[in-house]
């Protein structure tokens, strides 16, 4: 028997011969589009105006370098940003680096298109703000404030200029605020942190009351407690205390309508005016507790020193200031003593008699408050009288308060 003949089949070399070919012309193709991209990549990263030419003579297509060389090279700026608006109809910024360039060539009704088309694609802050800083150079007021309260809208770390750029346009805050405040309390709050930094107190002062409409006692009281700090130290006792009793009513906070607050020494002070500060000096701890105040003075303590203060708001009138208290080891003559004091010259209106009773004893200070003193301190103090020791000792005091003299 013959042994078999195999069949060649001359007509498949062409064919597989012609595939190897183009796959090998892809492949090349392929590995010289990726070193092309890794060259101009590599020369990208260099950042400078030379390499990013050559980066984008090796990708003419990638937008990003065109971009970047817009930014550093002023003189192609315009082109080079036509050409990535061409190659990514989509890219919001380059609309807007681009239109910062026609407009500044007068080209005012061409940048404006530009802006609009880039809100069209990109809903977020920046074009809103860039609409905005437009028509305010462009003196659009009704379109100005259009835009900042569209860009308002929007959470951003950029609201502080935002606020800054409205103040430029109206020095009134009570314009900003109807044309560009919402019912977030974030942006209320940071327009309140622009007002006290502007130290424009009435206005705070409602802007705050906002605040508690629509706010949380628990992010925003810091904020509650520095514009009523802030009113107190420029003598607007009357708002001030009109906020800290919104507060109150609001249940923003724990506190008593009396004078002072927190008569009886209950709970921790709060950090406003209209509590109880309390001033630490070496050699002097105060803290409260059941019995009330406590003050233990160690004997090497400064001669003079605040125990603890707080703010008052009085109507012109005569008053009573009664208070409880004892000492434990602390000898007549103490320099211990209430203060009623007008902040303005630090003069005491009234001064108790030196504190000093082993046994609980209840004085009462009569005084008078003027008109002319829209806000009082009342304080507890130390002064080592002359001749005597410093006091080495405790004090206690159980309760104060104020009441309407005859």
């Amino acid at each position: 028997m013959l042994p078999s003949i195999p069949v060649i089949r001359l007509r498949s070399f062409p064919v597989e011969i012609a595939w190897r070919l183009i796959v090998s012309v892809l492949c090349g193709v392929g590995i010289w589009s990726s070193w092309n991209f890794l060259r101009a990549d590599n020369l990208a990263h260099l950042d400078t105006a030379t390499s990013l030419r050559a980066a984008i003579h090796l990708e003419p297509d990638a937008w990003k370098y065109s971009m970047r060389l817009a930014a550093l090279d002023e003189a192609p700026g315009q082109q080079l940003l036509e050409t990535v608006v061409k190659l990514d109809p989509y890219n919001a910024e380059a609309d807007i680096e681009l239109s910062l360039r026609l407009e500044a060539a007068g080209n005012y009704s061409q940048a404006e298109t530009l802006l609009q088309n880039a809100f069209a694609i990109d809903h977020t802050f920046l074009p809103r703000w860039s609409l905005a800083n437009f028509y305010f150079r462009r003196d659009n007021m009704p379109a100005f404030w259009h835009w900042a309260r569209m860009a308002a809208d929007i959470p951003s770390d950029q609201t502080e200029p935002l606020f800054e750029l409205c103040w430029r346009a109206s020095t009134d805050p009570n314009e900003i605020s109807r044309n560009i405040l919402n019912d977030n309390p974030e942006l209320i709050a940071k327009y309140l942190s622009f007002l006290l930094d502007k130290n424009q107190l009435p206005a705070a002062a409602e802007i705050a009351d906002r605040l508690m409409r629509f706010g949380d006692p628990a992010t925003d009281n810091p904020f509650e407690f520095s514009v009523i700090n802030r009113l107190i130290g420029a003598g607007d006792g009357s708002t001030a205390k009109a906020l800290w009793s919104a507060l109150i009513e609001k249940h923003w906070v724990v506190a008593e309508q009396t004078e002072p607050n927190n008569p009886n020494f209950a709970r921790d002070p709060l950090p406003v005016g209209f509590d109880w500060a309390l001033n630490s000096s070496s050699g002097v701890r105060s803290w409260l507790g059941t019995p009330g105040l406590e003050t233990e003075f160690s004997g090497r303590q400064p001669e003079e020193c605040k125990i603890a203060e707080q703010y008052l708001v009085l109507s012109p009138g005569n008053y009573v200031l009664e208070y409880a208290y004892l000492t434990a080891g602390i000898a007549p003559e103490t320099g211990l003593k209430w203060q009623i004091i007008a902040p303005a010259s630090e003069t005491p209106l009234a001064e108790s008699l030196d504190l000093s009773s082993e046994s609980l004893d209840e004085v009462k200070l009569a005084f008078t408050v003027s008109p002319s003193t829209p806000v009082t301190i009342l304080r507890l103090h130390y002064r080592r009288d002359l001749g005597t020791p410093r006091i080495a000792g405790t004090l206690t005091i159980r309760s104060v308060q104020i009441h309407p003299g005859s």
